[in-house]
């Protein structure tokens, strides 16, 4: 294995983790939120269960990231030799859903565990608290974006 084959893996594993690591807190958060206003009112289950599961979003998208990270290597056949450049190329393609990822996912889980007590005292209100929360998700997806596109930047380099 290069240097550049296991930065490449590096990255996959940041991103994967990070993002799964933000995602886990952020449905941890909404969770603790959720089992308190489901121990008073078992009827706002499905309620408080969708704002619950928003913040783990973005540990699907790192993991999305990392799995084409590994496919363009051919992890899962005889891997590519990478150069060290296109390695810390892909590595880096990894950062930006590693970062907004964790970020987003604590903070989605922050505003999801408050909407959860909006729907504890107003029901019929949990519309609005999806939509706050889903709003922190902009971000993540911004961060999915450019490193989905990154990961298939032409490699630049071999071209000079």
């Amino acid at each position: 294995m290069t240097l550049g084959t296991f930065l490449a893996i590096v990255g996959a594993a940041i991103a994967a983790g990070l993002a799964g690591i933000g995602s886990a807190i952020g449905v941890g958060k909404a969770g603790q939120a959720a089992s308190g206003v489901i121990s008073e009112d078992p009827d706002k289950f499905v309620k408080c269960l969708i704002l619950e599961l928003i913040p783990g979003t973005q540990g699907i998208y790192g993991f999305i990231i990392a799995f084409l990270v590994m496919l363009k290597i051919n992890v899962f056949g005889s891997m590519v030799a990478l150069s060290t450049n296109a390695g810390l190329s892909l590595l880096a393609a990894s950062l930006p859903i590693a970062v907004t990822g964790l970020v987003s996912a604590i903070h989605q889980g922050k505003v999801a565990a408050s909407g959860i007590a909006l729907v504890a005292k107003k029901p019929e209100e949990s519309t609005k608290a999806i939509i706050l929360s889903v709003m922190v998700e902009t971000y993540a997806l911004l961060g999915l974006i450019v490193s989905f596109l990154s990961v298939f930047l032409p490699d630049y380099a071999s071209m000079i």
